[in-house]
């Protein structure tokens, strides 16, 4: 069975199912995961655009979503109900910037194990700026309030663009 959607970032579904039996419903799930995916206000991540990676614990995590830095005051990627945040500020947006990751600037981290983290330790490059956008590179380390335990990013890396006003 060939059967094609289209989805634009309005959620705005087009088909073509080609009459095929069992269409409708393989749509309907096409539909749901694309709802699911992107978090709203967010712009669709994708290479070479609005990007966040990073390793968590050794895994592999990639943002399938971006909100504009300009809407939340913070650099944040979405994976399905996961999130990182990441601290923002257009005047420190500048190639070879270090920004400290404590208490007072801290990141977000938001996984699905009901942990609540606590004493964020890391840094963050600014590894390319110019009035498009910028990007860089994090790391960092917290601990899980309730159990103790340390989760470690690593490889992180950033994309984003600015708005025009």
């Amino acid at each position: 069975m060939k059967c094609f959607v289209f989805t634009m970032i309005t959620i705005a579904v087009i088909t073509a199912c080609n009459g095929q039996p069992g269409g409708v419903k393989k749509q309907a799930q096409q539909v749901k995961n694309a709802i699911t995916e992107i978090s709203p206000g967010t712009i669709p991540a994708q290479e070479g655009s609005w990007t966040i990676t990073a390793r968590i614990n050794g895994k592999r995590w990639a943002a399938t979503s971006v909100m504009p830095p300009e809407v939340a005051g913070r650099i944040i990627g979405y994976y399905e109900k996961e999130y990182i945040g990441l601290p923002y500020s257009k005047t420190d947006m500048i190639a070879g910037k270090k920004i400290i990751i404590n208490e007072d600037n801290a990141v977000d981290l938001s996984m699905n194990d009901g942990c609540l983290y606590t004493n964020p330790q890391g840094t963050i490059e600014i590894t390319k700026a110019d009035e498009q956008g910028a990007e860089g590179k994090f790391f960092f380390s917290n601990t899980c309030i309730s159990t103790k335990k340390e989760t470690i990013v690593t490889d992180g890396f950033f994309r984003i663009l600015f708005t025009k006003n």
